[in-house]
């Protein structure tokens, strides 16, 4: 089964009443931190429970050392995930507003714990469901208690120093999910340095999708990616982005493209700068 799936508007709607279903509500807003509990709170679809980004889905936040959304602590996780009624063999639909950068987050943390079958991104978020005529509910969500075991993959991280050492290996792609204006370091509204890591490639997460918001075909995105791979061996590739979120995203989209799973430079942009040591790059 494939590490990557989506699930339609559609399907999800049938599959509701199902037992084993898990459903989480990952909308996020940095402008606005309250955005998605507020929003949960004035209708979610049925069933849903809410999972925060920086509640639920990193850990705190260490000032000058972590980047803006650090991991969160496995075993902590775990608990919470099991406080949502999350089993091993739970289905579990993740979405946001519709372009699925948080959802891919809480996407890749249950991949990183060993959850990798059943977990489900809602294709084009919230904004299809409204889309398809699909109601909200203000019911509570139900309360179950799940059973979800399980232990980080290493094999899935790449910390800053690793990173380092591998900036001048001809067999690293490294890419950048942020677009391109901060990639360029033209504009930067969140981090206090602008620019990139060197020797990275622009791969900015909304390009994985079409005009609606909906995930490209598994083949444009295999086009895509290959073009940065450019021949090297996809399992050497690191993806990164201003604090580790939105290259959950690119990971993601390289799953449904067919390719196994690349590595996370958690800590991204707003970590690696938090070193003057550490290089900076400009422009493309």
């Amino acid at each position: 089964m494939p590490v990557a799936q989506l699930i339609s508007p559609q399907a999800l709607n049938e599959r509701q009443a199902l037992p084993g279903l898990v459903i989480l509500d990952c909308r996020f807003a940095l402008e606005d931190p309250d955005y998605g509990r507020c929003s949960y709170a004035e209708g979610h679809i049925a069933g849903a429970q809410f999972a925060d980004l920086d509640r639920d889905l990193s850990g705190p936040v260490i000032k000058g050392v972590t980047g803006r959304h650090p991991l969160p602590d496995p075993q902590t996780l775990l608990e919470r995930l099991r406080s949502w009624g999350v089993n091993a063999d739970s289905d579990v639909v993740l979405y946001d507003d519709g372009p699925g950068a948080y959802a891919a987050r809480a996407w890749w943390l249950l991949t990183w714990l060993g959850k990798r079958d059943g977990v489900f991104i809602l294709d084009g978020g919230l904004k299809a469901w409204h889309g398809a005529g699909f109601p909200l509910s203000l019911d509570a969500a139900p309360t179950l208690r799940g059973t979800l075991m399980g232990k980080p993959d290493s094999h899935m991280l790449l910390s800053a120093e690793q990173l380092q050492k591998r900036l001048t290996k001809p067999e690293l792609t490294l890419i950048d999910a942020r677009a391109q204006p901060r990639f360029r370091g033209e504009v930067e509204p969140i981090d206090p340095v602008a620019g990139h890591i060197p020797g990275a490639q622009c791969a900015a997460f909304s390009e994985n999708l079409d005009s609606s918001g909906r995930f490209l075909p598994a083949e444009q995105l295999r086009q895509r990616f290959a073009e940065k791979l450019a021949g090297r061996s996809p399992e050497e590739l690191v993806a990164y982005c201003g604090s580790g979120v939105t290259a959950c995203h690119n990971l993601f989209a390289l799953g449904l493209a067919g390719y196994p799973l690349g590595r996370l430079y958690a800590g991204s942009w707003s970590e690696w700068i938090n070193d003057p040591a550490r290089g900076i790059a400009t422009g493309d």
